[in-house]
């Protein structure tokens, strides 16, 4: 999932792009981009896959002088894009996932459509989007009309002189939020963003909805729907602790998640850890519930290490995963351990980085307790899960049939005997003392959304 950001300000923005996109950096690993709208536009792309966005963009964002700013943090389309049109030129930047982007470009070849961005080998999604924004007879036009063609997921930032064009996935699967200081506008993916730079939080966009922001103020342009279905793992794992997303703050829904994981356990320990950064709010739940102490058996080396679930490459996740955490045995020896997780994608880093580090400093058990469901079913709303047989879910359901399945509904009941068996067969394959999962029900519990209105695909496949 790619994060995005941008502001109006009465005054030279770029400072504040370039913190505003920087505060995004834990949301994609690929690409970083800023443009700036003044005299002309200004614009920039880095490849961010070895470096961070700050080393990339500090001396660069100086050059850049204008009132109205984009950036983004890309798990795979290099953006912004600055784009020639009938509406006359604009930038554009989007995040979510558009599943059927290959087959669109293919169309509008046929239509006699041209492709200048490339990137991973082919079409750049986000020119995908562009030129079916300027099919339609107007700029909104195009816009509303391009939820009826794409599948997937798409929240956009698009700029141009009159302002920003603010518009939520239709289905709200992934958040924008605006922000306001003294009369300038931000809107953002992460509300984290706003914090030190001075903004407060004045509106979160609806499913749908599309707002220009401009040197006017707000200006809606289309009113949201009412149907709504944004991911449960921006709380579960995605999201920034200081974020909140419908009003519902990140760290808090992980001691929740914590708290619930704690109150369906009985097993017995000497301390409590969480796989630093996205499960040490749900290990601090369950310390708190639980009464077992917190402690820090692995800690974080933060410089240089972005997030091992969202590089692309395998060999990427497993250089990030083992140099990282860093063991501290003293901490560890001897010990009981719950270790909580935010979920358990392939297993592959579990077992082979992090467990493996707390055996070979002497734990004495290790219980693992993920804060969401077993994964069941990849994305198709952002660039996360990629495939089926990456979820080590799948695996042991392959294992336990002998053959690939489509019927999983036995497996997604956490009260049956299968979904023991998968259970057991994950915490061997991981070769941890124990495992237990959090049920969904609580998982939705401690988000605190109705569950009509989480997107729960990763779990139950609807």
């Amino acid at each position: 999932m790619s994060g995005i950001f941008g502001i109006v300000s009465k005054k030279n923005c770029t400072n504040d792009l370039f913190y505003g996109t920087d505060y995004h950096s834990h949301m994609g690993t690929e690409y970083g981009g800023m443009a700036v709208l003044g005299k002309r536009f200004y614009r920039s792309i880095h490849d961010i896959s070895k470096s961070q966005f700050k080393s990339k963009f500090y001396e660069e964002y100086k050059g850049m002088e204008g009132n109205l700013g984009i950036g983004v943090i890309s798990d795979r389309d290099a953006q912004p894009l600055i784009i020639g049109s009938k509406f006359g030129t604009f930038a554009i930047v989007s995040a979510g996932l558009v599943e059927n982007t290959h087959e669109l470009a293919m169309e509008l070849i046929q239509q006699g459509e041209t492709f200048g961005e490339m990137s991973s080998g082919g079409v750049n999604a986000v020119e995908v989007i562009a030129k079916l924004i300027n099919q339609g007879e107007t700029l909104i036009d195009g816009l509303v009309k391009l939820y009826d063609r794409i599948k997937g997921s798409a929240s956009i930032l698009l700029m141009k002189e009159d302002g920003i064009y603010a518009v939520r996935d239709r289905f709200g699967r992934t958040p924008l939020v605006i922000g306001e200081s003294n009369g300038d506008y931000v809107i953002a993916t992460e509300t984290c963003s706003f914090l030190n730079l001075g903004y407060q939080i004045a509106k979160y966009l609806e499913p749908g909805e599309i707002i220009r922001l401009g040197k006017d103020g707000l200006k809606e342009q289309l009113p949201g729907r009412t149907t709504n279905q944004i991911c449960s793992f921006l709380w579960i794992y995605t999201g920034y602790p200081a974020s909140s997303y419908e009003e519902i703050n990140v760290e808090l829904v992980r001691e929740r998640c914590g708290r619930f994981l704690a109150k369906n356990d009985n097993v017995k320990a000497d301390l409590v850890a969480g796989v630093p950064d996205s499960g040490i709010g749900h290990a601090v739940g369950y310390a708190m519930e639980s009464g077992i102490p917190f402690r820090r058996p692995l800690v974080k080396y933060t410089p240089g290490y972005g997030r091992s679930y969202t590089p692309p490459a395998q060999e990427m996740r497993d250089l990030v995963a083992t140099m990282k955490l860093i063991a501290v045995k003293d901490v560890i020896a001897g010990n009981r351990i719950v270790l909580c997780e935010d979920s358990i994608v392939r297993g592959t880093q579990l077992k082979n980085y992090t467990a493996k580090k707390l055996w070979e400093s002497e734990a004495k058990e290790v219980h693992v307790r993920p804060a969401c469901p077993p994964l069941m079913f990849p994305c198709k709303f952002a660039l996360s899960t990629r495939s089926m047989d990456e979820l080590v879910a799948r695996r042991a359901i392959k294992a336990l049939e002998g053959y690939n399945t489509e019927n999983v509904r036995d497996y997604l009941d956490d009260r049956s005997e299968k979904y023991r068996k998968m259970v057991d067969w994950i915490a061997s394959e991981l070769e941890v003392t124990t495992l237990r999962y959090q049920r969904i029900d609580d998982m939705v519990k401690a988000i605190g959304l109705p569950r009509e209105k989480l997107c729960l695909h990763c779990w139950i496949g609807e």
